[in-house]
């Protein structure tokens, strides 16, 4: 009985050792500490400075005008102007070209 419980606890160690790249002890913990720190200072970090820096800027500009008009709606596209609908396109655009 006890032997088993032994035996399942070093094949759990040896499966973690073994996932880990097979180093041990203090190298080990070295190497998932530096990974860790790599992939903190080039994917997280600057993700959460760009989330941060988009808030502030957002707050800024409601802050500057809080009674600007917000669209909300996504604008209908001219179909003359997509092709959907062959015709005459707004003449209104080449005049004050």
């Amino acid at each position: 009985m006890m032997s088993s419980w032994r035996r399942t606890v070093g094949n759990v160690r040896s499966f973690i050792g073994n996932s880990m790249g097979d180093l041990r002890g203090g190298s080990s913990l070295a190497s998932w500490a530096v990974a860790g720190t790599l992939a903190y200072f080039l994917w997280v970090k600057p993700s959460q400075d760009l989330k941060r820096e988009q808030e502030e800027r957002a707050a800024l500009s409601v802050a500057s005008n809080p009674y600007r008009y917000v669209e909300k709606r996504k604008p209908i596209p001219d179909p003359r102007e997509t092709g959907l609908i062959y015709g005459k396109r707004n003449s209104t655009q080449k005049l004050e070209d």
